[in-house]
């Protein structure tokens, strides 16, 4: 040993430690992919896609193989800086080349790779990958012994080895911090309706349905002169029909075929010819998901719906335009002259609410969070806390949220005053 020029171990010294470099970096940026960039580049066939996905398809032996390569590498960088220190420093130097081939491995070998790793593993994965797969062929026998012992003592510890890739599916609140987190990638106006297609799951037809008390349509026990104003002067492009109340459902008209029969002399015009026009009633449970009812409109060529109860009873009405602002926003009415309606600012925090207003409506409109598990509207939510709709002015607070009571009728809280009290710290 004491024959080998000092300029061929240090030379051999520095190239043990750009291998070293190698195996740190290659480690870092594989395990640093992107999977789902990953999946892209490999669905358009970009070879170091390709031969990165196939080593990180068995993680295992992937990095078998990298800590192998660098565990041998390190071995010899230890053998070589022995000697150098040696023959430089005596026997010293036994004590000073574990220290000083540390620090020299943990800069050059692994901390700065590493970190160049973890911010481009594109840039180092993608090329490791063409030493990675032969080195996995070359040292395969031991590879797979290492694995068979380090995976048998992962079962011992409760650990499949094999289940590597059941974390690979995002949870929907994932996604939703992906697609916040999208920036510029994504409009601000497309990431609004991305997140709004994720919430559809969390709420029901319930939540956003007009109530049966709102509900305009055509009581065929209205004589045909009142009909026909209604219809002449409808807001609406699809009118229920019923008969005496809203449960005795007779169907949908579509103001398209009123046109059949409301020209010409009205005296001429009979509750039948109604009747004959009407489409029959579609029926929804008020249960139903917002997703699988869009799914259901789809399906059943429909644009509206009753929603009833659990006994049957019609709760009220969904389109498919309200159904579809719940992703895109408002467009077919103007619905912030509506809530400036139900919702008015009276300064200092305070506003008047009107007690039919949704509760989603009123978290959405003043960023508030009230709870909307039981109760759909503010009515529902104070009569369910007072047990009874309140026969006086009255306040209450609940949670950080202060109600006073303005007006109220036998039946409901018609208007409260609110506003939203600091948070007191823990």
């Amino acid at each position: 040993m004491n024959d080998i020029p000092l300029s061929l171990l240090f030379s051999s010294l520095a190239g043990l430690i750009l291998l070293s470099a190698f195996f740190s970096s290659s480690e870092t940026g594989m395990m640093s992919l992107n999977r789902y960039r990953l999946k892209h580049l490999v669905n358009k066939k970009h070879r170091g896609a390709l031969r990165a996905a196939e080593l990180l398809a068995r993680p295992d032996r992937l990095i078998g193989v990298i800590l192998i390569g660098n565990n041998l590498v390190n071995a010899a960088a230890a053998t070589i800086a022995t000697l150098i220190a040696t023959r430089l420093l005596g026997d010293i130097g036994l004590a000073l080349a574990p220290v000083a081939l540390t620090l020299l491995l943990l800069v050059f070998a692994e901390v700065t790779p590493k970190t160049v790793a973890a911010l481009h593993p594109e840039r180092i994965a993608f090329p490791a990958s063409f030493l990675l797969k032969p080195l996995l062929i070359l040292f395969y026998p031991i590879v797979i012994l290492v694995n068979v012992v380090s995976n048998a003592l992962a079962r011992l510890l409760g650990v499949n080895p094999e289940a590597h890739n059941t974390n690979e599916h995002l949870h929907p609140d994932e996604l939703r911090t992906v697609v916040d987190e999208a920036g510029d990638l994504i409009p601000d106006q497309h990431q609004g309706m991305l997140l709004n297609v994720l919430d559809l799951g969390k709420a029901t037809v319930e939540d956003i349905m007009v109530p049966r008390n709102d509900v305009v349509g055509l009581n065929l026990e209205d004589d045909i002169p009142t009909l026909l104003r209604q219809i002449r002067t409808s807001e609406y492009t699809r009118l229920p029909v019923y008969e005496g109340d809203i449960n005795n459902v007779v169907g949908t008209l579509h103001l398209r075929n009123a046109a059949r029969f409301i020209f010409g002399d009205d005296s001429t015009i009979t509750h039948a010819d109604i009747r004959r026009f009407c489409r029959k009633p579609y029926f929804v449970p008020e249960s139903t998901p917002l997703h699988t009812q869009l799914l259901h409109y789809q399906k059943e060529k429909r644009r509206m719906a009753f929603v009833v109860d659990e006994y049957g009873d019609v709760q009220g009405i969904i389109t498919l335009e309200d159904l579809l602002e719940e992703i895109v926003g408002d467009f077919t009415t103007n619905r912030a002259e509506e809530l400036g309606e139900e919702i008015s600012d009276v300064g200092d925090g305070w506003f008047i609410i009107d007690g039919s207003t949704s509760l989603r409506d009123v978290n959405r409109e003043l960023e508030w969070d009230l709870p909307t598990d039981e109760a759909k509207t503010i009515n529902g939510l104070l009569v369910d806390t007072f047990q009874g709709v309140p026969e006086c002015a009255m306040s209450l607070t609940l949670r950080n949220y202060r109600f006073e009571i303005m007006q109220t009728s036998s039946k409901m809280i018609e208007r409260v005053k609110a506003t939203r009290l600091p948070e007191l710290d823990d």
